[in-house]
C-alpha cells in the first residue's frame, strides 16, 4: 500500500483535483486546510482533514506527522489584492515554512506546485519551456514575483538534499473552480456572453484533472530538482472565447481591442475596487501580461513522466458544464 501524503491547499481548484488523482492511485491522503476554508471540493472524499495555516509552522508539523510525501499546492492565485503583500506572504513565506516543516518531519518526497508564470517567454510567441531564461525583473505583478521566488527557494532546498520535484502548470480549467480563478472568470464571462471583445494574447489551456495526474506522475517518476511544465493546448484568446461561445450557445467575440485602450479601463477598475471592496474584473497586471502570448511546451513531462493532456475543447466544455450545474450561469 502506498504511504500517506499531505496535500496543502487541498480544498482549492488544483489541490482538490490532486487529491482525487492521488486517491485514484491508491494513496492515503491528508488534506491541509485552513479552519475557515470552503470544504465543498472535498465533499464525499475519503481524506483525513488537518487544520492548519502556512503562516503557523507548528500546525504544519502536526499535519505532516505520519506522512511520507508532501504535495505543496496551496497558493494565493490573485492578479490583484488590496494589499499585495498578502500574496507574497502566502506564496513565499508559506513555501518557506512548509519546506522547513517537511525537513523537520523527515518527509521523503515533495512535489512543489509552481507555475508557468515563473518561466521566460519567447518574443516571437513560440512555445517556451523549462529552459527558457527568466529573471525576477521579468515578472509582472506580485503573483508572478512571489511564485518565481518560491520556486527558486524550492530549487535551493533540492540542491541541499531535500527530495523536491517542481511542476509548472499552465492555465488549468475544468470542474470545481469555485472562486473562480482568473482564467475561470474569463471562461465564465464568455459563457455568460459578457466578452464581446478580445486583445491579442494567448494561453496554454489544460484540463485541471490532467494537471493533477501530472502531479502524481512527477511524484512517482520525476527527478529531484527538475521542473516539468504541465500544459495542454496553446490557443489565442480569440480562439478560446470563440470555443466557449460555441459550447455555451453564445455569440463569439466581435472585435479586437488594442492593449493601450484596455489599460486605462484596468486602472479605473482597480480604483473602483479599492472604493467598493469588490474584486476588479479587469486588472492592470492582467493587461500587462496579455501583451505576451503565454504559450508553453510539455515535451519534457511527456518524455520523462509519460504525461498527456486532452484537447482544450474538452477542458473548456467540462468547465462550462460545472459552472452551469452549480448555478454560475444563472
Amino acid at each position: 500500500m502506498n504511504a500517506r501524503v499531505l496535500v496543502s491547499g487541498a480544498n482549492g481548484f488544483v489541490g482538490s483535483a490532486v487529491v482525487r488523482a492521488l486517491l485514484r492511485h491508491g494513496y492515503p491522503v491528508r488534506a491541509l486546510v485552513r479552519p475557515s476554508s470552503d470544504m465543498g471540493n472535498l465533499d464525499g472524499l475519503d481524506v483525513d482533514i488537518a487544520q492548519g495555516d502556512l503562516r503557523d509552522p507548528a500546525s504544519l508539523d502536526r499535519a505532516l506527522q505520519g506522512c511520507e510525501g508532501l504535495f505543496h499546492v496551496a497558493a494565493d492565485y490573485r492578479l490583484w489584492a488590496p494589499n499585495p503583500h498578502e500574496i507574497r506572504v502566502s506564496n513565499l513565506r508559506g513555501t518557506h515554512n512548509i519546506l522547513l516543516a517537511a525537513r523537520r518531519c523527515g518527509i521523503k518526497r515533495i512535489v512543489h506546485t509552481s507555475s508557468v508564470a515563473t518561466l521566460g517567454l519567447h518574443a516571437d510567441g513560440t512555445p517556451a519551456d523549462e529552459t527558457t531564461p527568466a529573471h525576477l525583473a521579468d515578472m509582472i505583478g506580485e503573483y508572478k514575483r512571489s511564485k518565481f521566488l518560491a520556486e527558486a527557494l524550492a530549487r535551493r532546498c533540492a540542491k541541499s538534499s531535500q527530495n523536491i520535484v517542481i511542476v509548472n502548470p499552465a492555465a488549468p480549467v475544468g470542474p470545481r473552480d469555485r472562486k473562480p480563478t482568473p482564467t475561470g472568470r474569463t471562461i465564465l464571462d464568455a459563457a455568460r456572453g459578457r466578452m464581446p471583445a478580445y486583445v491579442d494574447t494567448g494561453l496554454c489551456i489544460v484540463h485541471v484533472d490532467d494537471v493533477a495526474e501530472g502531479h502524481v506522475l512527477a511524484y512517482e517518476r520525476g527527478q529531484s530538482g527538475r521542473r516539468y511544465v504541465l500544459g495542454g493546448e496553446n490557443m489565442s484568446l480569440r480562439a478560446i472565447l470563440q470555443t466557449v461561445a460555441e459550447i455555451a450557445g453564445r455569440h463569439g467575440p466581435w472585435f479586437k481591442l488594442p492593449h493601450a485602450a484596455v489599460l486605462p479601463a484596468a486602472h479605473a477598475a482597480e480604483a473602483w475596487a479599492r472604493i467598493s471592496g469588490r474584486t476588479p474584473t479587469l486588472t492592470v497586471d492582467g493587461v500587462r501580461l496579455a501583451r505576451h502570448h503565454m504559450y508553453f511546451s510539455s515535451q519534457r513531462a511527456e518524455a520523462e513522466l509519460g504525461y498527456r493532456a486532452r484537447p482544450a475543447r474538452e477542458a473548456l466544455a467540462d468547465a462550462i458544464q460545472w459552472f452551469e450545474q452549480n448555478g454560475y450561469l444563472r
